[in-house]
């Protein structure tokens, strides 16, 4: 099927939605048409820094792209996060899902599989389809909060009354945290959190290797708790987002653990999911 230049525009009274087959194309149709601002863009290219440049051309409110097998470096969704910048909920499709250069097959059949903060502040998440996404974004039934840097999130309440809590850094624990919550962080374990550790005494706490680096130092904080009896864990940076605690929760795949955490039944190569779950108890 030819590719056309010109979108499909579907009206609502939420405002319009422009699927584009191509961000190559926002560019010129602004051109032709420039009252495009406060519009949704979906256009069926990677959801990279240079086709999010093209796609701000139209000044747009949200934008849905593609994944492109997110790629080398994260360069498939790496705009993403130049939209986040910018206060633009953005969303990207899992390309085994919709065809590249087709936006009304990215619309129609496209899942999500990776959000930007602005887009999960309205209640979008991986897994949805992208026309549900699209409404979530125009109906606007839950308004985007203030950014609040530290990301906190509640997983998951034991029996016990213990939780597994997200936060995007271990400097963002709160007292409630305390000897009772397993956090799940997105910062190094290396010598400078080592303080942080022992002020605010998490039950156990999951954290990022940070490529583990020159002489272990991404992973020195989990032996140096260990007299103070804390459980922790790494991630390999190369499984989970740094400065992403959800992702840590969600993606990141255990590098290490130190005694007290391997006590619990944490192994390496196990999922930071299964991880928390063992140390809750």
């Amino acid at each position: 099927m030819a590719s056309s230049h010109a979108p499909r525009i579907i009206q609502s009274p939420q405002g319009r939605i422009l699927i584009f087959d191509s961000a190559t194309y926002v560019e010129g149709h602004v051109a032709e048409a420039p009252a495009t601002a406060g519009d949704l863009v979906v256009n069926a290219s990677y959801s990279g820094v240079l086709c999010a440049r093209m796609v701000m051309s139209a000044r747009p409110k949200f934008v849905i792209g593609l994944d492109c097998a997110i790629g080398k470096d994260g360069a498939g969704v790496a705009g993403l996060w130049y939209y986040e910048a910018l206060g633009v909920p953005s969303a990207a499709v899992d390309v085994m899902t919709a065809e590249m250069g087709n936006g009304a097959d990215l619309y129609d059949n496209g899942i999500v599989s990776r959000v930007n903060d602005a887009a999960q502040a309205l209640g979008i998440e991986p897994g949805m389809r992208a026309r549900d996404c699209a409404q979530y974004m125009l109906s606007g039934e839950k308004k985007p909060e203030v950014f609040d840097p530290t990301r906190r999130r509640l997983i998951h309440t034991a029996a016990n009354g213990r939780s597994i809590v997200c936060t995007d850094s271990i400097a963002y624990a709160l007292p409630e945290d305390k000897e009772h919550n397993v956090l799940c962080t997105a910062g190094h374990t290396g010598r400078s959190v080592i303080g942080y550790f022992r002020d605010f005494r998490p039950w156990a706490f999951i954290c990022s290797d940070g490529g583990i680096g020159k002489n272990n130092s991404g992973l020195s904080a989990l032996e140096a708790v260990e007299p103070d009896g804390i459980a922790g864990a790494s991630v390999s940076a190369l499984t989970a987002r740094m400065g992403d605690g959800q992702s840590t929760y969600f993606d990141g795949v255990i590098s290490a653990a130190n005694k007290h955490a391997r006590d619990k039944g944490v192994q390496v190569g196990q999922s930071a999911r299964q991880a928390s779950l063992l140390l809750l108890n």
